[in-house]
């Protein structure tokens, strides 16, 4: 059975707002979700993908371009880089942990769930692989630094 992932929505709006807001005091906005299929090729350079298992299935991924990544890892927490080493992908695995993690506790009311660990995925417009056969992701674009652009999208699918 597929989760009414439209009701979950809001839920990882707020988790990903306040969590900009609480780690770096970095206001976000959220623009109009859209559904997109599992063969979808980004246009991102590094996505941070952790998955859900237990009572439901899916995935939660945080996606976005190198120039964006580098400067979230610089202002949220002071390393400055000028490429993707281990230190900036343990940032961005780090956000997706969070951002999981809250969401889980959310989202417990109606499924138990178990999270995994973070992975990273990057390369100029790759792709990721969803669990389930036709699974129905919502992604959800999010403004940020008033013109720069990044995405967090989900998948759950009721077992």
């Amino acid at each position: 059975m597929v989760v009414n992932v439209e009701q979950y929505v809001e839920p990882f709006i707020d988790v990903c707002v306040n969590v900009f807001k609480k780690l770096g005091d970095i206001e976000i906005t959220a623009m109009r979700p859209y559904i997109n299929n599992k063969d979808s090729i980004g246009e991102w350079d590094v996505s941070a993908v952790i998955g859900f298992t237990g009572e439901a299935r899916g995935a939660v991924v945080i996606s976005m371009k190198k120039h964006l990544t580098l400067r979230l890892v610089k202002e949220l927490a002071g390393i400055d880089r000028d490429d993707m080493d281990a230190d900036v992908l343990d940032v961005i695995g780090e956000m997706i942990n969070i951002i999981a993690g809250m969401a889980k506790q959310r989202l417990e009311e109606d499924f138990a769930l178990i999270i995994s660990l973070p992975s990273i995925v990057r390369g100029i417009e790759h792709s990721i692989w969803w669990p389930g056969e036709h699974p129905r992701i919502i992604c959800i674009p999010f403004r940020i630094f008033e013109t720069e652009i990044f995405n967090l999208s989900v998948s759950l699918e009721s077992l």
